[in-house]
């Protein structure tokens, strides 16, 4: 690679938004993945969709690997630049382009933080349900680019649900939307949706379109402690049977909770010793006497299955306080030693299937696992911890583990990735969920839009 050349190039371009010294391109050699790092030979900060234009023609021309970036808080490898290269860091389109309350639309740039955009739409009473846990520092591309869910999923439906069309600048330069504004569309095929948890392999995404709806005026939360885990999960799939359909239904294992505790040093939820998992229950719309009705079918629900005394959030502090230890149990566990995260998905009558092979085969590669997740959506988040296994067993053993687990989860209806995607670290899976023919069509897409293979190479294949 020519980089005296290439550096001389993206100067002339952005000036000082180009970054290619050792020290300050290190910043941008990780995502929230394990401890993997995979330093960029440039990291270029555009601010124009022009200059992202021009970014990727001379990338195409020159074949420079491109890895678009966010936030870099994904968990599957997805903004890595293994291929060293240019990272292409989003960070500068950081602007809600437009609020149209009139169709219950929002035109945003992809560096916008969840958050903020959600927050940004509840003062106009509109709502983007979609809240990966990272929802207060991840970007709305990013999510884009993996397909996030979040607890509010399981009624509301995850990003593909919301995203209307996208602008996008394909690796050879050309800028295109992908589709229209409008809320049905059947005029050729959906290029938007293929692109959504495309992973960044595909184009990059310049500006988005998000379809909102009204903000729920009411919600009511609750915590279940179980003395059996497994019939947590059961008790999952009979609150539907009931008819409900709750805004939020989380699954968090004993570890999962007591290490949040410590991380946090909030120990103002008191857990039993003998409370092997929670359920947190959230029901939400219009109508506070609906939710109190929805709220006694649960509890009849849940008197058929062993609990401990439900906790119902009283105040909106205790609500927000409840979901934080949630939301930060990733970062609490990450917090306790080196782990991998696995991202299962399975029907959710399933869920207590997928608990039992974790275990097992935990105990047959001799590994502890810590379970949390989306469990009415049927998505456990399954983290191995290295703990003091030894790197030999920790690299190689392990793989044969994931293997099996994985081809379990496949038996059971699932698949290896709910919301986190393929990136790196789970490509080598890919075989266990699809047949070869399946993986042919994608390689074969992949090379339609990229022909070079320069855009975020190494990735899900």
């Amino acid at each position: 690679m020519d980089l005296n050349k290439h550096t001389l190039f993206f100067t002339d371009l952005i000036g000082n938004r180009c970054l290619s010294n050792e020290v300050d391109c290190k910043e941008y050699d990780h995502d929230e993945t394990e401890d993997l790092h995979f330093l960029p030979q440039f990291v270029l900060k555009p601010e124009t969709v022009n200059e992202i234009s021009l970014i990727m023609a001379y990338c195409h021309e020159h074949a420079i690997p491109v890895t678009p970036a966010g936030a870099r808080t994904g968990l599957s490898g997805g903004a890595l630049a293994i291929k060293g290269g240019v990272l292409l860091s989003m960070e500068r389109f950081n602007k809600i382009l437009q609020i149209d309350e009139k169709n219950h639309q929002v035109i945003t740039e992809p560096g916008v933080i969840t958050q903020v955009l959600q927050d940004a739409v509840k003062e106009k009473g509109l709502f983007y349900p979609p809240d990966p846990a990272s929802k207060g520092s991840c970007f709305i591309g990013g999510n884009i680019s993996e397909n996030s869910g979040g607890p509010k999923a399981v009624k509301y439906g995850v990003t593909k649900d919301y995203v209307l069309n996208l602008e996008l600048v394909l690796p050879t330069g050309e800028i295109i939307w992908t589709g229209a504004n409008v809320l049905k569309n059947a005029t050729g095929y959906n290029l938007t949706q293929l692109i959504v948890g495309s992973e960044g392999t595909l184009a990059v995404v310049t500006k988005i379109v998000l379809k909102l709806i009204p903000h729920p005026t009411h919600d009511l939360l609750m915590l279940v402690p179980f003395y059996d885990a497994q019939k947590a999960c059961e008790a999952v799939a009979a609150i539907f049977q009931a008819g409900i359909t709750p805004s939020g239904l989380e699954f968090m294992e004993r570890d999962a909770l007591t290490w949040t505790q410590a991380f946090t040093n909030d120990f103002s939820l008191h857990v039993a010793d003998n409370h092997a998992a929670h359920l947190l229950i959230e029901v939400d719309g219009f109508d506070p006497d609906q939710l109190m009705l929805d709220c006694e079918k649960i509890m009849g629900v849940l008197e058929k299955f062993e609990t401990d005394e439900i906790l119902f959030a009283e105040t909106a502090a205790q609500k927000q306080g409840l979901w934080s230890l949630r939301r930060k149990v990733g970062e609490a566990v990450k917090s306790q030693s080196i782990y991998k995260e696995e991202d299962t998905v399975v029907p959710r009558f399933a869920l207590p299937d997928l608990l039992f092979h974790v275990k097992r085969i935990g105990k047959e590669f001799g590994f502890h696992s810590v379970c949390y997740g989306h469990a009415g959506d049927g998505n456990l988040h399954i983290n191995i911890i290295k703990g003091d296994m030894d790197d030999e067993k920790w690299n190689n053993e392990l793989t044969a583990a994931m293997r099996e687990l994985f081809g379990e989860v496949v038996k059971l209806g699932g698949t290896i990735s709910g919301e986190h995607g393929i990136g790196l670290v789970q490509k080598p899976y890919m075989d266990i969920a699809f047949p070869e023919v399946s993986l042919n069509l994608m390689r074969q897409i992949k090379t339609v839009f990229d022909p070079k293979g320069i855009l975020n190479p190494g990735k899900i294949f």
